[in-house]
Formats: structure tokens, sequence, C-alpha cells
């Protein structure tokens, strides 16, 4: 027996998956939760094997609430039409249904995952989610969890990114946050006309600037709002003066 979550905010949709379900009695199913937050929650104390996942949700999305688990489950996505989703489905995900789908579809898509159940999800779970990363809509804020909560962050909260092992520190008005992602990652998926790397452990939110001073040989130090200070190397200082204008 193979246990089970499924996860979408839409009532029907979920009452769909059920139904379809009933074909496949070595799948016991767990929980339905109407949002991430519920998802999350029923992954922790489940620990199902498969989820069937929407994506666009309300309080986080989809992609979101995996970036949270430590050891996602394989998925099967349950989503509308998005361009940026479908590219990281047919590249990474064990298989997607895009909305409406029929029991003959649900039906192909569970005897894939029986194929693959053996497959190390984690590492194509964490491809998928680099892949999902470049839509625009991703790149707006950024998902932590902070003890037990989790908290978003608008990116234009964001004064700086700090690198600090496996992790990146996300300084904000509120102290820093800790999120497990590269700084090449963050490098890659924020607005480059608001966020630039001046220096290889540091990315700074260039509208939090107030001042750039020289610093010993050819370093310099970005003052931000906050009083912080950030190096500035001589490679990120010509692209800060690029993107400020200067």
């Amino acid at each position: 027996m193979s246990k089970v979550v499924i996860i979408d905010d839409e009532m029907l949709a979920r009452s769909i998956v059920k139904e379809y379900l009933q074909k496949h009695p070595q799948l016991e199913l767990m929980q339905e939760c109407g949002d991430g937050f519920e998802g999350l929650k029923a992954i922790q104390q489940y620990q199902p094997d498969l989820i069937f996942l929407d994506i666009q949700m309300p309080k986080i999305n989809g992609f979101e609430m995996l970036e949270l688990i430590d050891q996602p489950p394989a998925i099967i996505f349950t989503t509308a039409f998005d361009e940026y989703a479908i590219k990281a489905f047919e590249a990474h995900a064990i298989d997607y249904l895009l909305k409406p789908f029929d029991q003959d579809r649900f039906d192909k898509a569970v005897s894939k995952w029986m194929e693959h159940k053996n497959v190390n999800t984690e590492k194509t779970t964490q491809e998928l989610l680099e892949t999902a990363s470049l839509s625009p809509a991703q790149s707006q804020r950024v998902v932590v969890k902070n003890g037990s909560k989790i908290k978003i962050i608008p990116a234009h909260d964001i004064f700086y990114l700090e690198a600090a092992d496996d992790y990146v520190k996300i300084h904000t008005q509120e102290g820093y946050f800790l999120k497990n992602k590269t700084m090449n990652h963050f490098e890659q998926v924020l607005d480059k006309n608001q966020f630039v790397r001046g220096h290889r452990s540091y990315i700074v939110n260039v509208q939090q600037i107030t001042r750039i001073d020289p610093y010993e040989k050819d370093g310099h130090i970005a003052v931000l709002r906050s009083g912080a200070k950030v190096p500035v190397s001589r490679g990120g200082y010509g692209k800060l003066k690029s993107v400020l204008g200067l």
C-alpha cells in the first residue's frame, strides 16, 4: 500500500482526483489539502509516497511548498497551463496532468509513477525547481522556513544576500533568514536591474544603496540605508556602476 496526499485549492479538482483514485486500491489517500501550508504539514505528518500537487494556489504556490521540504516525495502535478511550469515538468517531472483530465490520462500517470517508484525523486525535484524558478512570478518573492513558521519575503524587502556555507543569508529589516540555495541561484533568478552581485559572497539590492565608498586597494564598500556595509569587488563595482548609470 502506498500513501497519497492531494494538494489543490479547488475542491472540485480534489474530488475528481479522489474519484479517480478509487480505481487504484493500492493507493491509500491520507489527506486532502486546500493550500501549500496544509500540504507541507500533511507531508511532514504522513511521509507520503506520492502527492498530487497543484501549482497555482493562494498563500504559497506548489513550487514554493516543495522548496521547503527536505526530502520531497514523488509528485504528479495537476495544473492549468503555465509556460514555465510545463518546461519544468517536461524536463524533470514524473508526470503532469493538465486540467481538465480524464480517468484514462490519470491512470497513465499513476502507471508511469509505479514504473519509476525507485527513482531518486529528490534529485529530479531539485532540478525541476531550478527550471521553474526562471518563471518571472518566482522572482518576485522568496519563501523561507523560520523555525516552524513560513515566511514570505517580497523581493523589494530584501536589503542584500550573503553567502553562508550551504545557505544564503537573506537580510531584511526584520533581520536575516536562511535559504538552502546558492548565490548563483539567486543571481540567476532575481531581477538583474534591481539585484547585483557586487562581490563573490554578496548580492545587493541597488535601491538600498546610499553611497559607494573606496575601500582598500581596488575594492569598495556599498553603504545601505539600513547602515549595513556590503563589500564590492573591482569587477562588482563595474557591474554596479552600469546598473546605477554612473
